[in-house]
């Protein structure tokens, strides 16, 4: 649920006046932003993990490390299993923006397939991805790049 959409919309504004595909080679010059190419393996996971932690604890914001972290889990698991079944350019690239008082996560990958949330079926293995980045974050969203492919988002909110 959307607290304070005014807020929100002030964040992801910046995502559409800046660019994703800017704000991911670390050209938007925004402060607070960091981005991390990621290779295309299973590992990067832990990797994305490791970065969202650390960034997040950096910016002082200790309490919503876990939570961004299984986000971006998920986040990223889905990227690379999309990116296989892309032609061409397999990168993927993890995003981290503070614009107070949110946290945008966003996890780019070479795949057009559209994300869709599908309802949980807590017996099989996979399929939950979503609905766990639907749970613990405030919003969720997809955007285009204008490079190919789309840039999957979560949206925190740092303050209660």
């Amino acid at each position: 649920m959307v607290e304070d959409p005014l807020a929100t919309a002030d964040c992801l504004q910046i995502t559409r006046e800046v660019g994703f595909d800017q704000l991911l080679t670390g050209r938007g010059g925004k402060p607070y932003t960091t981005s991390c190419p990621l290779p295309f393996q299973a590992d990067s996971v832990k990797t994305a993990r490791d970065v969202t932690r650390n960034t997040l604890r950096g910016w002082g914001l200790h309490d919503l490390s876990d939570d961004a972290a299984l986000v971006v889990s998920e986040l990223v698991t889905n990227a690379v299993r999309y990116a296989m079944r892309s032609s061409g350019r397999r990168e993927i690239e993890l995003l981290l923006m503070r614009v107070s008082p949110h946290v945008l996560l966003a996890v780019a990958d070479p795949s057009d397939e559209v994300p869709r949330r599908k309802e949980p079926d807590f017996i099989s293995e996979n399929g939950r991805g979503l609905y766990i980045v639907e749970t613990y974050s405030q919003s969720w969203g997809w955007d285009r790049l204008a490079r190919g492919g789309k840039a999957v988002w979560a949206l925190f909110r740092t303050e209660p």
